[in-house]
This record gives C-alpha cells, structure tokens and sequence, in this order.
C-alpha cells in the first residue's frame, strides 16, 4: 500500500458536516486517513532495497499527505480559536450593516474571479451577538462560498425577516471541485463556518440542487422586525 493508495473517502460535497458528527471529530476522522497512508508509505519504503525512483516517489506521495494534514490541523486551530464571547448581555447588532459591508470587502476577489455578488436585504436584521465574532464569520462564510463558485457565475445572498429569525440564504453555481475534495481548503473553511453559526445560536442547511448549492442560516432576531 502507497500514500497515493490512501484515498480519502468520499463525504457530502462541499464541507457539508455529516449528521450526528461534530466538526472537530470530523476533522479528526479526516486526519486518520492521509495519517495512515503516510506511515503505510514509509514502511514499505525501510522494508528493504528500492530503485531510487521508488524513493523518490515515496518522498512525494510523502509530501502530498503532510500537506493534506496541514490543511486539516489548520482547520481544527481555526475551529478551536473563533468563539463567541460569553457575555450575556450582547448589544443588538444590525446584521444587514455587517453583511453589506463584508460583501463590499470581498468585491475585489469577486470581480478578479467574475462572479457577481447579488445581495438582497429587506429589512433592518438586529441579531443579538458578539460584533467581531459576526464580522469574522461573515466574511468566512462568504469568502467560502465565493471561492467554490464557478466563474462568470452569480453568487446570490438574501437576508430577510421571518416572526422571531433572520432568515440568511445563500447559493451559487458548483464550480469544479478543488483538490482533495471533500477536504479542500475552501471545503473546510464552509464547515468551520457552518460550526461558527450553530455556536452564535443559528440553524444551518446546506442543499445541492444539480449544480447549484444552497446554504441557509436561521438566526433569532433580537427583536421583531416588518420586512419593506
């Protein structure tokens, strides 16, 4: 058995946290597996005299799988190291102000990949909540998503009042599949987002629809709004 023998296996596209799993022990179960492949691959490389192209191989089958964990141990660092605060008596913060404003900022990648951000926000969203720790999952979010969408494509975000949740959806066209899919850098960083929300108190879905990906955000209103 090779390090390129050891495959990862497949997971559902694009990040998506496997039911019951939490992310850490998602990453952790990730990890396992290029792992294993490298300490099969430098086994069979001290198990006796190989061609020295044999060697040469083995070192690069052997980089690849560090580099795949870096990835990984990288992941699980961001995960660990963005939490809300824990005060309890958080302001109201407007998301639609912080949204617009992340958007602003991820113009300039947008336009050098050429994906168009379309943004609709109804209404005033006050969200209760740490400001930096929204700005930061804001733009996690986004850059994700931004980063998995074919080019020339849209990138859609709708932000909208329900009774008592804001109701954040966004979608965009699948673009092809980076490597080490499932376990990409862009891959990784929508589940570090996807884990960021369900600690600010949200409900997250992510859906595919042939080539397009939904992801939807629940996240109580710290008061009722009326959409315009």
């Amino acid at each position: 058995m090779s390090g390129a023998g050891a495959q990862l296996v497949p997971q559902p596209a694009h990040g998506a946290l496997p039911k019951g799993r939490s992310p850490l022990a998602h990453l952790l179960h990730a990890l396992n597996q290029p792992l294993t492949g490298l300490q099969c691959s430098l086994e069979l490389a001290v198990a006796g005299p190989r061609p020295a192209e044999q060697y040469v191989r083995t070192l690069r089958e052997g980089l690849d799988l560090t580099s795949r964990m870096r990835i990984l141990v990288e992941a699980m660092r961001e995960l660990e190291d963005t939490q809300p605060s824990d005060s309890e008596e958080a302001e109201p913060v407007l998301l639609d102000a912080l949204l617009r404003a992340t958007a602003d900022d991820l113009l300039p990648v947008a336009e050098t990949k050429r994906v168009h951000l379309r943004l609709v926000s109804s209404a005033p969203l006050p969200v209760r909540g740490d400001r930096p720790y929204l700005t930061t999952l804001l733009f996690r979010f986004l850059e994700s998503a931004l980063s998995l969408a074919r080019q020339g494509s849209d990138l859609q975000i709708r932000a909208t009042p329900e009774p008592a949740h804001v109701h954040l959806v966004i979608s965009w066209k699948q673009g092809p599949l980076p490597e080490h899919s499932p376990f990409s850098r862009q891959e990784l960083g929508l589940l570090i987002a996807q884990a960021g929300w369900e600690r600010a108190g949200a409900e997250w879905t992510q859906t595919q629809a042939e080539t397009t990906q939904t992801c939807t955000v629940r996240l109580p209103l710290a008061f009722p709004v009326s959409a315009r």
